[in-house]
């Protein structure tokens, strides 16, 4: 079991919890975290400054399509970034646990 860090951005708070919670419960992912955060970015052909929240989920790869399709059937945005990074090192027990509670 790979563990991947999977991330989006909404705009709310009430959103990025909503989406969390029914990932976790939904179990596509172990652990859910919600930063905020401020991006500056060109949509629709103007340059936008906005808070937004961070979402870090962490999962395993043999999940990643599952959790990219919640993403985009709970997501309110058009476009939402949704993206994986992988994690090359990690705690043997910690990727246990992601794995168990991500139906890896």
């Amino acid at each position: 079991m790979k563990p991947i860090v999977v991330i989006t951005t909404v705009a709310t708070s009430d959103d990025a919890r909503r989406l969390a919670r029914a990932l976790v419960e939904r179990r596509l992912v172990a652990c859910a975290q919600i930063s905020q955060i401020e991006s500056v970015y060109i949509w629709e052909n103007k340059l936008q400054q906005e808070g937004e929240y961070r979402l870090m989920l962490k999962t395993v790869a043999s999940r990643y399509a599952a959790v990219e399709e919640a993403i985009r059937e709970l997501h309110p945005y058009t476009l939402p970034a949704i993206y994986a990074l992988a994690l090359e090192r990690v705690h043997g027990p910690y990727a246990d646990w992601v794995g168990e509670y991500s139906g890896g």
